[in-house]
């Protein structure tokens, strides 16, 4: 019959050292990092865009998400449904919920459809760099529609401005400050015969405004109406003499 009690000897004998060398490893202070794997899950929001810098400018193209005081508010608000809308041009698209039904049992389920979004970079004339954005491909389409990116952006229709969203806000404004968009919007005025803006904005140049009869509206006549306001004074829009009957009501012969 063959030894037993040697291999659980050696065994003990074997593993002795081992035991005795991991306990001295876990009594001794970690000198190195942990190990970390290669591929962690985390949910911390990554930089969005990466943004190209306006050449011959200081103004930097905005941020999708950081704080910018000097940027009018968007006067319709950051959407309350959907919010990665907030953060592209995604018009007015928004996750759809529907019903998948089965042609044999008629059996509902409940499904979503999500919006065609793709990560484009648009030619913008007026900047001369491309923009990276996330945009819809109805946006898209509209875009090459109306001749680019810039035009897409300095629409007048409410609409319009209403699917630009924060982020077509942002834009919108960092495509005025250039000096093409500025001497375009001074052409269009020019040609309706007003008179141009100053430097510093709100007044027109000389510090004059006019009025819609055309005369000038200085300092003391707004000193006086602003007085006039607070007193609750009423104006006399015109004068008895100069009266020509517009919209004067017609006293009707007394029946007989």
């Amino acid at each position: 019959m063959p030894p037993t009690l040697q291999i659980p000897t050696c065994l003990w004998a074997a593993s002795k050292p081992a035991t005795a060398a991991i306990q001295q490893a876990l009594l001794t202070p970690a000198t190195t990092k942990p190990y970390t794997p290669s591929r962690t899950l985390t949910t911390t929001a990554r930089t969005l865009y990466k943004q190209h810098r306006v050449p011959d400018s200081t103004i930097p193209i905005p941020s999708v998400t950081a704080p910018h005081p000097e940027i009018p508010p968007y006067p319709y608000g950051p959407r309350p449904f959907y919010h990665q809308s907030n953060t592209g041009l995604y018009g007015a698209a928004r996750i759809r919920f529907g019903n998948n039904v089965s042609t044999r049992n008629e059996i509902k389920t409940r499904r979503k459809w999500r919006p065609n979004v793709h990560h484009k970079r648009l030619w913008s004339e007026a900047l001369g760099i491309m923009v990276r954005t996330r945009v819809t491909t109805r946006v898209l389409r509209t875009v090459d529609k109306v001749g680019g990116l810039d035009a897409y952006l300095l629409g007048l229709k409410p609409q319009r401005v209403k699917d630009l969203g924060p982020w077509g806000w942002r834009l919108r404004w960092r495509l005025m400050q250039t000096p093409a968009v500025r001497a375009q919007f001074a052409r269009e005025r020019e040609a309706l015969g007003l008179p141009p803006v100053a430097e510093g904005g709100g007044e027109f140049e000389g510090g004059e405004m006019l009025l819609p009869d055309g005369t000038v509206a200085g300092e003391e006549l707004m000193t006086e109406t602003n007085k006039m306001l607070a007193e609750d004074a009423e104006f006399e829009l015109g004068s008895e003499e100069a009266d020509d009957g517009f919209m004067r009501e017609e006293e009707k012969p007394a029946k007989q």
